[in-house]
């Protein structure tokens, strides 16, 4: 499909307020298009990149509410072509109407009138509650930040890739996946989850980005019980998962961090 990044060096020149002007190169960050198909159906096109791509597709349709995470996880079918790659699923049978609604109501996202408002509601349809508390306190938080750089080889190369991280209750990283997208690396996280069989299991959530409303509903319906994020949340994403029991904690330093709402960390230890 593309060369490898090694295969395919990028030379810039290196500029300062004061100093020589020097060449350097550079591996970039790898970012495809990604055609996702169920039941032959054409569903979504993503740009991402191009690894751990049927994790990538397990989470995203448990995002998309096109499967329950009461569900068995299923086989994908990656392609690739010069254009980019194709994954294939096929999805149950009683599954069939949820997918064909939400292919109704992609297809009609320029739509006016009452197809916009059922657009909006769509946009913002209601979250189930969280059902599973985390065991972390505040140190396992610090703890999990002083660990992600470790975590973070695409970044540590090309300083254009995010990452998503469960963390087990006392801090250490159990799984990490980067992509270029942050919502892209949270699903591949939760799909690795999901496929292996893993639970939260008292842990939680960490992503090097801002915690926008998508991020909350993804973590919300994988049933985790604390996100935590690099950057501040939006107000309708501290809502959000306000209103579903999500715990949340946002700019996340070395030094400090930001708890939103009552409980769901420990802060005596």
């Amino acid at each position: 499909m593309s060369a490898a990044p090694e295969d395919r060096p990028f030379t810039f020149r290196h500029i300062t307020p004061a100093g020589p002007i020097t060449p350097v190169t550079r591996e970039l960050a790898e970012e495809v298009p990604i055609a996702i198909e169920f039941n032959g159906i054409g569903y979504a096109v993503l740009m991402a990149t191009p690894a751990d791509v049927e994790e990538l597709v397990l989470g995203f349709t448990l995002a998309e509410r096109l499967i329950g995470r009461e569900d068995a996880p299923f086989e994908v079918d990656v392609h690739a072509t010069e254009q980019g790659i194709i994954a294939r699923a096929t999805l149950p049978e009683e599954r069939t109407e949820a997918l064909l609604s939400r292919v109704r109501h992609r297809a009609s996202e320029s739509s006016c009138g009452i197809c916009g408002v059922e657009n909006l509601e769509q946009a913002i349809r209601p979250l189930p509650s969280v059902t599973v508390s985390t065991r972390a306190d505040k140190q396992a938080v610090f703890r999990a930040l002083g660990e992600l750089k470790g975590h973070q080889p695409l970044n540590a190369r090309t300083g254009a890739a995010h990452a998503a991280a469960l963390v087990a209750a006392d801090g250490t990283i159990r799984l990490a996946r980067e992509d270029v997208g942050r919502h892209n690396a949270f699903d591949k996280l939760i799909g690795a989850m999901w496929r292996r069989g893993w639970t939260w299991d008292g842990g939680f959530a960490l992503l090097s980005s801002r915690c926008s409303y998508e991020l909350v509903e993804k973590a919300v319906l994988a049933d985790c019980p604390l996100l935590v994020t690099i950057s501040a949340p939006t107000r309708l994403a501290a809502e959000r998962a306000a209103g579903a029991g999500l715990a949340l904690v946002a700019l996340a330093r070395a030094d400090s961090i930001l708890l939103f709402g009552e409980g769901g960390l420990d802060l005596d230890q």
